[in-house]
């Protein structure tokens, strides 16, 4: 994932109405929910919801289908687990010193897949 497309991701979501729509979205898994429930879920007028949908389509975050007069909404999760790899590939990779204590990789986001480059990233050091 480009930092760009984190950029618009991290946008799309830093905003209460699309946040609790993915956040739903994500509970309801890959077979998604009609628009219509989502707005009487949420309480959300259709002509809001269809704007925030759309924010989030825009940023990659959520797919939709057409069944007949319905539009089912369902979260991308390709795209929201490669938004927690971009945000965690570097974790816990600082250059840990002697007797420093340095958590493994795999404790900093378990289940979060590591990408390949991530192990050979040199770590920030810090001014101090």
């Amino acid at each position: 994932m480009e930092s760009t497309d984190a950029i618009r991701a991290l946008g799309a979501l830093a905003q209460d109405t699309r946040l609790g729509v993915f956040r739903l979205l994500v509970q309801q898994g890959p077979s998604g929910v009609a628009a219509g429930e989502v707005a009487e879920h949420l309480a959300i007028a259709p002509a809001t919801l269809s704007f925030h949908l759309k924010e989030l389509s825009h940023a990659g975050l959520v797919t939709s289908r057409q069944e007949g007069r319905f539009i089912f909404y369902a979260a991308n999760f390709t795209a929201m687990n490669d938004l927690l790899a971009y945000l965690t590939e570097n974790c816990c990779v600082a250059d840990c010193g002697p007797g420093a204590s340095c958590a493994p990789l795999a404790a900093c986001a378990p289940g979060v897949p590591k990408r390949a480059t991530a192990a050979r990233r040199k770590p920030m050091r810090s001014k101090a």
